[in-house]
């Protein structure tokens, strides 16, 4: 693993050279050379979540393109390989004038950054108000590298996080209460499992729709927040940053975990399930919680009112809390990036193009696609097909521009009225204890080399465990180990000194 990290990282330091040379070149595109008239071709690369992307010739996109004067040409690659998919184009050199950096902070993408490989828009950023207005001046600042910002994030509400959603209906069935603590959870997640909550007659159902990561707890991982308080994976204990492997409450969330699968109140195949999988089983009748954001709650709603007879939809229920506890967001989740072999005009023109689109005239497409098509209007008032928005993929234009307003996350305008009201007093609610990820931004110089094995280390060892494969005591002993590791020690050093810089 380690040789083909130097390996990598060495092909890209040639790539990201390449590109540089690249950029010294006084060349100019040939939209440029005619004088700038006409569309601007521009390739993106982004992730879907849907079955399918939006096609080529979505009308969606079409009004898109004639808005901004441009021509889109964009690659859509699904959201479970993405990160595979962006190593490999960084390593060959053949980077889309606009592409999707979900993890600004990761390493090859910060190199590059740092090397020049990237545009820095902080200097431009002012001549265009409709981003700096719909950018939350927050989102700018955690994502810099070095004060530059190599990137346009994408904005995102600081509440209404992914947590825990589950069927109330069920609930109602096996008579139980919302759950506020991780033994209620427990306790719910079993009669979800055991007490038939579906009324079928059958042993066809689980507590849990989960999965994990290879890097992180994917959509586990909120139940270490409950018992850790933490969001992410260090936490200020004291004034100073720990990290959350090393906190005894760790411990509590993995002993939880490993009961949980024991008695198969999450999936059995949960280390290898992708999130498509898991969102099938939620949809499926077959799961009664699922971590989600309420605001997605349509796109469960629509199959299972197809299942479930008279299926309401306040059946899908966010719950507040857990041990006081909920996640905070950062504002942004990744950010979008210009390549320095963009000349510069070129790039002004892509700022423009994001520019304009953050209209309302241009994003309301998103959010209700195509009169006549997607909707109509009735009575003053649009009334959404939502179905042909899911067929045409419509919300995975949100992948690569996204206007945030404070309930995005939470509320949707397809959703009944007493939902909205509903889901937004949630929200609130869960914004007087949410908890932000503290690390968000910082640098260590020793991380970029050793968080990676690190990691590796921990996610291995945390789904033994949960398997049953380890017992909990060998986390005791790596913690033990951990703590006298000196890369560590290094690590957690450089760490707390980018958190009281920043």
């Amino acid at each position: 693993m380690g040789k083909r990290k130097v390996n990598l990282l060495l092909v890209l330091t040639l790539v990201f050279s390449m590109i540089l040379t690249a950029c010294s070149s006084e060349k100019k595109s040939s939209t440029e050379e005619s004088g700038g008239e006409g569309p601007t071709e521009i390739r993106v690369m982004s992730h879907f979540f849907n079955p399918t992307p939006p096609s080529d010739d979505s009308e969606v996109k079409i009004e898109i393109e004639k808005a901004t004067n441009t021509k889109l040409n964009i690659e859509w690659v699904s959201a479970n390989n993405y990160g595979d998919k962006l190593n490999v184009m960084l390593a060959s050199g053949d980077l889309p004038d606009l592409l999707l950096i979900p993890d600004p902070f990761q390493p090859v993408f910060r190199q590059a950054a740092e090397q020049g490989a990237f545009w820095d828009v902080s200097p431009y950023i002012k001549d265009y108000p409709n981003l700096n207005k719909t950018i939350d001046p927050i989102a700018w600042d955690l994502t810099k590298i070095n004060g530059g910002n190599f990137g346009i994030p994408r904005p995102r509400p600081t509440d209404g996080e992914t947590f825990f959603v589950l069927r109330k209906d069920w609930l109602d069935n096996v008579g139980l209460d919302v759950p506020t603590t991780s033994d209620e959870l427990y306790e719910v997640m079993k009669a979800f499992t055991r007490e038939d909550p579906d009324q079928n007659g059958k042993n066809d159902t689980i507590g849990m729709a989960g999965q994990i990561n290879p890097t992180d707890m994917g959509s586990l991982g909120n139940f270490e927040g409950i018992f850790t308080g933490a969001t992410g994976n260090w936490k200020e204990v004291d004034g100073e940053l720990v990290h959350t492997a090393t906190l005894p409450e760790m411990k509590d969330a993995l002993e939880f975990l490993a009961r949980a699968y024991k008695e198969k109140l999450i999936p059995e195949d949960f280390a290898s399930m992708q999130i498509s999988q898991v969102k099938e089983m939620f949809q499926g009748n077959k799961a009664g919680i699922v971590s989600e954001k309420t605001g997605a709650m349509q796109e469960n709603f629509d199959p299972l009112s197809k299942i479930v007879e008279g299926f309401d939809f306040m059946n899908l229920y966010p719950v507040t809390s857990i041990n006081d506890y909920n996640p905070k967001g950062a504002g942004f989740s990744g950010m979008n990036a210009i390549p320095k072999s963009v000349p510069e005009e070129k790039m002004k023109k892509i700022l423009a193009m994001l520019d304009r689109w953050v209209e309302e005239d241009v994003f309301s497409l998103h959010k209700q696609g195509i009169e006549g098509v997607h909707h109509k209007v009735e009575n003053g008032e649009v009334v959404v097909d939502t179905e042909k928005m899911v067929k045409d993929a419509v919300a995975d234009f949100n992948q690569i521009l996204y206007v945030s307003d404070p309930y995005a996350s939470t509320v949707k305008p397809t959703f009944p009225e007493e939902v909205q009201k509903f889901y937004a007093e949630v929200q609130d609610e869960r914004a007087k204890n949410s908890v932000a990820d503290v690390s968000i931004g910082l640098y260590s110089e020793t991380g970029q080399t050793y968080l990676p094995e690190l990691t590796k280390k921990i996610m291995d060892l945390k789904t033994k465990i949960i398997l049953g494969r380890e017992s909990i005591s060998a986390w005791d002993s790596f913690v033990t180990e951990l703590k006298a590791d000196q890369n560590f020690i290094k690590l957690t050093e450089e760490m707390n000194q980018s958190y009281k810089e920043r």
